[in-house]
């Protein structure tokens, strides 16, 4: 079976997920759910699925193999001029959709204003504009070629997003904003070569290398939020600690919020 075969090859080349990318790659290419592969995988093309399965043994990943990839409700576009969407993303979806529910649920109704700095594939962004009414949502990426995808993937969901070409370092979008989030590069310059291969070989690397993008952004987001208005950002569990000491310095109140392993993921820090 073509799934066995799969799963042997990329075992060799020291996948871990050897079985279940083999079975995303075979039910891509018979576009079909991975759940129907046991009645269907017979019908596929070994020709079709060979290239995707040898692009995946080299260690490429697999949201990139597949040209998609699956994000809270929605299926985007996916490839190497962005970092692929973690499920960890999730998590500081859901502390946004909180936090602005909160916030207009006791005004008169008003279309909040959000701005995602970093936007990538336009995950954060598009799932906010798809989880939200009446949400006006800006997506600011310093990479044309990141804006490009982000657009494809606005248009491939129908949903509506406000792209801008900018550099954090050089200030925000004017305000004023109800929320500004981002998930900010944390690698540091001499971690990179310890990362996983698909991260390390694969990924836009301006978009995992920390240059002070998260200074950058607490220090001028305070000109664009919303009195009381919340910096919500993305960090590594051991990034906790000195992001939330740099917002503290910054001005803002500072919580930390843990994802579902009980890691230290999400840093909101409010406007005073």
């Amino acid at each position: 079976m073509i799934v066995e075969r799969a799963a042997a090859l990329l075992a060799e080349h020291g996948i871990e997920t050897a079985r279940a990318d083999a079975e995303w790659i075979v039910a891509h290419v018979l576009e079909v759910k991975r759940s129907e592969l046991v009645a269907l995988s017979h019908k596929v093309d070994d020709a079709a699925v060979w290239p995707l399965v040898e692009r995946r043994a080299s260690r490429e990943p697999l949201a990139y193999v597949l040209g998609e990839w699956g994000f809270r409700h929605l299926t985007l576009r996916c490839d190497s001029r962005a970092l692929v969407p973690r499920p960890e993303t999730e998590t500081l979806v859901e502390i946004c959709l909180e936090l602005l529910r909160e916030s207009g649920s006791g005004s008169e109704p008003q279309t909040l204003r959000v701005l995602d700095v970093g936007t990538g594939t336009g995950a954060i962004a598009l799932a906010l504009a798809d989880e939200l009414d009446d949400v006006h949502v800006v997506a600011m990426d310093s990479s044309d070629e990141a804006l490009d995808l982000a657009r494809e993937n606005a248009e491939l969901t129908g949903l509506p997003l406000e792209l801008v070409h900018a550099d954090v370092h050089d200030g925000l979008p004017p305000g004023p904003f109800d929320l500004v989030v981002s998930n900010p590069p944390y690698v540091r310059p001499e971690e990179i070569e310890s990362l996983e291969p698909e991260v390390r070989d694969w990924e836009p690397r301006e978009a995992l290398v920390d240059d002070g993008q998260t200074d950058a952004l607490a220090l001028h987001a305070l000109d664009v939020l919303r009195p009381g208005a919340p910096l919500v950002l993305e960090i590594h569990a051991e990034r906790a600690r000195p992001v939330s000491e740099l917002l503290v310095a910054r001005g803002y109140e500072v919580r930390i919020s843990t994802d579902l392993t009980g890691r230290d993921r999400v840093v909101v820090g409010k406007r005073q």
